[in-house]
């Protein structure tokens, strides 16, 4: 069971960090996560708070550029989380 939590924490992490990418906030984050990957918002609340005190000064920055950067649409945000679900899948023997 270790090897199979570690795994979906570690599948948790890299969706989290391709929603940063996309300039997500935490919330919007947890939303597109349950919404289009069925990660219940308390797991990727978790894991990106261990992120945020592993990299302090990255999320410090990462909150600074949010407030002056471009929003994508909420479609164009639905397009890139379902590119990214499926890519994530392609990994994954099970699929």
């Amino acid at each position: 069971m270790a090897d199979s939590s570690s795994s979906y924490m570690h599948m948790v992490q890299h969706l989290i960090e391709k929603c940063l990418i996309f300039h997500m906030t935490k919330e919007e984050c947890m939303d597109a996560l349950s919404k289009h990957a069925d990660i219940k918002p308390i797991i990727t609340s978790t894991v990106w708070n261990e992120l945020e005190k592993e990299n302090k000064e990255f999320f410090e920055a990462y909150a600074q550029s949010h407030n002056n950067s471009d929003r994508m649409s909420e479609e164009e945000t639905s397009q890139m989380i379902q590119k990214m679900i499926s890519d994530s899948g392609k990994g994954d023997p099970k699929n």
